[in-house]
Formats: C-alpha cells, sequence, structure tokens
C-alpha cells in the first residue's frame, strides 16, 4: 500500500512541477493546487498509514500502540496554508486578468502595457 502511495505521490509532484513550467497562468494555478495536494500525500505516507489509536493519554497508559501525532498536525497545517496560497493566487490571476487581458506569463514579462 504505501508503495502504490508514493508512486501517487511521485506522479503529483512531477505533474505540479509539469504544469507550473506552462506558459498560461491557469496552468500554473493548477499546478500549485496539485502541488499541495502532493504535499498533503507525502506527510501522510512518511507518517505511515496506521489503525493504532489516536494520540489521548491517560497518566497510567502506556504509549504502544498509538497513532504520531506529530504528521497529523503537519498535515493539517498544510491543508490551511495550501488553501491560503490557493485563494491568493485565484485572486492574483483575477487581477491580473482585469487589468491586462491576458493570462499568458511571455505577455506578462514586459511593462510595455501598463498606464
Amino acid at each position: 500500500m504505501n508503495l502504490i502511495i508514493s508512486l501517487i505521490v511521485g506522479i503529483l509532484f512531477t505533474a505540479s512541477v509539469y504544469l507550473m513550467f506552462q506558459k498560461s497562468f491557469f496552468k500554473l494555478i493548477i499546478g500549485v493546487i496539485l502541488f499541495g495536494y502532493a504535499t498533503i500525500f507525502f506527510l501522510f505516507t512518511v507518517g505511515g498509514i496506521t489503525k493504532d489509536s489516536p494520540p489521548i493519554l491517560s497518566a497510567q497508559q502506556a504509549s504502544e500502540g498509538i497513532a504520531d501525532p506529530l504528521p497529523q498536525a503537519l498535515t493539517l497545517t498544510a491543508i490551511v496554508i495550501s488553501i491560503g496560497v490557493q485563494i491568493f493566487v485565484i485572486v492574483l490571476l483575477k487581477k491580473v486578468y482585469q487589468n491586462l487581458g491576458t493570462e499568458d506569463l511571455d505577455e506578462l514579462n514586459t511593462t510595455d502595457k501598463i498606464d
């Protein structure tokens, strides 16, 4: 199971980097979103996919058979950060398209069209 998820993570990272290198701003956004999903799946894989108990312990309980809470916390943090980045990039695309009328990154490289 870990091998399949690792392959999916590799494919998602590869596809996201490929999309981020394209000339279209829209494809850049899709690449950023895929990169966020790949990061979340990577954190799941690194944390280990187990059916252990949640990390809630009493004073006398041993810590054996308890899931590690660090990957869970990192995953929640990655989700929040990726949502923030996605919102920022979508608003940026909207403003660029409203002001310049294009989403082609090669056309955005020049300052001649700015009034």
